[in-house]
């Protein structure tokens, strides 16, 4: 006896394994579970969003496993290519033998086997054996079974009859649907691009730099058989390439044709959220020189050269920013200019920062209209995807009195001359809040944190200038000594009392300014803090009052009122000190309004190529089919076995199929009747 090599028997039980039934369904059951898991979890969002949905930890720990984009993971697609190498082992082994059993009739089989069947029908006639057998094929054929006769020496005759062999297609068409499908799905995923970086050489871009300048190896051919891409189209703009994101970085993929942006159009619900937005376009073929227009629309999308752009939805285009600069330390507070686009990085010089030292801005972002809850907190601003969703119908029906649009804002990062940048959020126009009209700045060191906001108070022209007027004022000593005097005077009853009012009020004024709440308690016992800022802050906020109104004269203008606890003077003192009490955390020298702007639309697309979806109907069609076969078409045999007996014959028929159910029962009924007839 040959030995067989351990390699050789390895191979053949591998081969074994991979193409069995058990392990097909045990990859099909990984499969299932990991796309519970993309259907449930939203794919392909920002790294922000999981974090704060899971946390750092877990977010760290099922990062390694990819389920933020699950269907392009690298472990779901070895999953779903051994899934197709399993399945096709299985068609391949299984479908010949199927094939060769649904063509045979499975004549020869001994009439003395026929006892064995548990349905079978046992009679004599008084007819001659080939009357009774022209009588049993013609009731055979009229049920729509397909007979053949075997003729034996003895004058016996086997008749073997079928009906719904198609039953067996259902086993090949169903797992056909499988292969098909999975195949679709691995030609349209991320696979078709990684076999390219992986064999083809091709190296993703991570660095910044013009598309001009991008080498060959960060190029996809024009014929690459499957992508899905990105692309930003600002209006006027024409692009021919597109952006795939692949790893750490991105791929440029051409296109066969250029598409140019001639409007963007955007309709609002009256909340401000967007109802609609659609691109009309412009699309030129470079081989040929023909043009055409096209209005580009959410579900309908343009289809061009096997080509489909989607609208995903929208952006700044390089919005033209006017930025009004407030410094926030130092006596100064004359304003500056500062002009730029959406995506640029502007200097301030060091004679317009108030701490003479050059600072850099990043233009990050204009927002013409944010609707908030103005009911709860500060605003906040709204991602894309919730705009999208608006449109898309889940947001559509969201109604809330509370809902209102607070005008644009921009972000932008600010950069000092050590490296560090802070992200900042200003509203461009006054907002209401607890009954008074303020401006707000947010700030957050990292885009995990949600943004904090300080509420600057607006003067009665509906402007900054008032609040940053006092703020400089608080660093002139002599104004705050005589706004403190002022205050001791009315607050005092004697010489020496008005010495310590004097002091006390001026300490806590200078104090309060440079380190906010925390610098008035930070050296008081705890038991002691609330006594200590329950006469501090109302001391602060008399000698800002006077401060105030020092201010008021040197402007010419008259002084206020603060007799009445809830005039809008004292509403706007109240302001001005949580402002100052929060303006230490503030971590810029410097803050940036939004002057005016020009507002630049920009398309978001997406662009893609997937023939697969094809691939992937035509495994639907399998799977209709193999579902309808195995389901719907019963298989049924039937032998009949006729003897000569006596003068006449002997009749034994037996029947028999996959699935015995109450309709096969029946129909055995149906046959035993029309058999027992030929014994009449």
């Amino acid at each position: 006896m040959k030995k067989v090599s351990p390699v050789r028997r390895f191979a053949a039980d591998f081969l074994e394994l991979l193409g069995s039934m058990r392990f097909a369904i045990s990859l099909l059951m990984f499969i299932c579970v990991a796309s519970l898991i993309g259907t449930v979890l939203a794919q392909n969002q920002p790294a922000n969003t999981y974090i704060d949905q899971f946390g750092p930890y877990w977010f760290e720990f099922f990062d390694h496993f990819s389920i933020w984009s699950i269907y392009n993971s690298g472990w779901f697609m070895v999953i779903m290519t051994f899934l197709v190498v399993s399945t096709t082992l299985c068609v391949i082994r299984n479908a010949p033998k199927m094939i060769r059993e649904m063509r045979t009739f499975k004549e020869h089989v001994r009439g003395g086997s026929l006892k064995a069947f548990p349905h079978r029908v046992e009679l004599e006639s008084a007819g001659a054996p080939e009357h009774n057998r022209e009588q049993v094929q013609g009731w055979l054929q009229s049920q729509g079974y397909a007979v053949r006769v075997r003729q034996d020496d003895d004058g016996s005759m086997m008749m073997a009859a079928k009906k719904g062999s198609a039953n067996k297609l259902g086993y090949i068409f169903a797992h056909l649907a499988i292969v098909v499908i999975c195949v679709g799905g691995l030609l349209d995923s991320e696979l078709p691009v990684r076999l390219q970086v992986w064999l083809g050489g091709k190296q993703p871009i991570t660095e910044n730099m013009l598309i001009s300048q991008v080498p060959e190896s960060g190029r996809l051919g024009l014929g690459n058989p499957s992508f899905r891409a990105n692309m930003l189209v600002p209006e006027g703009a024409r692009t021919a390439t597109a952006v795939v994101n692949s790893g750490e970085g991105v791929l440029i993929q051409p296109l066969p044709f250029a598409l140019e942006l001639k409007r963007f159009l955007v309709e609002y619900y009256s909340t401000g959220m967007p109802s609609s937005f659609k691109s009309e376009v412009e699309v030129t073929d470079p081989v040929t020189g023909d043009t055409f227009e096209r209005t580009i629309e959410v579900n309908e999308p343009l289809r061009y050269k096997g080509v489909t752009v989607y609208q995903s939805g929208f952006d700044d285009g390089g919005s033209i920013l006017s930025l009004k600069g407030y410094p926030l330390v130092g006596p100064g507070s004359k304003t500056f200019a500062l002009n730029g686009k959406v995506g640029e990085t502007v200097g301030i010089a060091a004679q317009e920062s108030p701490n003479e030292h050059a600072l850099t801005v990043q233009l990050t972002e204009l927002r013409p209209i944010n609707v908030e809850n103005l009911s709860e907190g500060d605003p906040q601003p709204k991602a894309m995807i919730e705009h999208v969703a608006a449109v898309t119908g889940s947001a559509a029906n969201k109604k809330d009195q509370h809902l209102k649009n607070v005008g644009p804002s921009v972000n932008y990062r600010l950069i000092d001359d050590q490296g560090q940048s802070r992200e900042f959020v200003n509203y461009m126009l006054p907002v209401e809040l607890d009954g008074t009209l303020v401006f707000l700045a947010g700030m957050r060191f990292s885009p995990a944190e949600p943004f904090r906001y300080v509420r600057f108070p607006a003067d009665d022209k509906g402007s900054l200038k008032e609040f940053m007027d006092l703020r400089a004022a608080t660093q002139n000593e002599a104004l705050v000594t005589q706004a403190a005097e002022r205050f001791a005077e009315r607050n005092s009853s004697s010489p020496e009392q008005k010495e310590l009012m004097l002091s006390a009020s001026r300490t806590a004024l200078q104090t309060f300014v440079r380190a906010g709440f925390d610098g008035l308690i930070s050296r008081v016992p705890e038991a002691e803090r609330e006594r200590i800022l329950g006469f501090a802050i109302p001391m602060i906020q008399f000698t800002l009052s006077e401060l105030r109104d020092l201010i008021r004269q040197q402007q010419g203008l008259p002084e206020l009122d603060y007799s009445q606890e809830n005039s809008d003077a004292n509403r706007w003192i109240q302001s001005a000190v949580l402002a100052f009490a929060n303006l230490p955390d503030y971590p810029a020298p410097v803050m940036l309004t939004l002057d005016s702007f020009e507002q630049v639309q920009a398309s978001v697309f997406q662009v893609a190529r997937s023939p697969g979806m094809y691939i992937v109907y035509l495994g639907c069609l399998f799977l209709i089919i193999g579902v309808f076969s195995m389901f719907y078409i019963r298989d049924r045999r039937v032998w009949v076995w006729i003897r000569p007996h006596n003068q006449g014959s002997s009749v034994m028929a037996a029947m028999t199929s996959q699935r015995r159910n109450l309709d096969f029962n029946l129909e055995f009924d149906r046959l035993k009747a029309a058999f027992n007839r030929l014994s009449v």
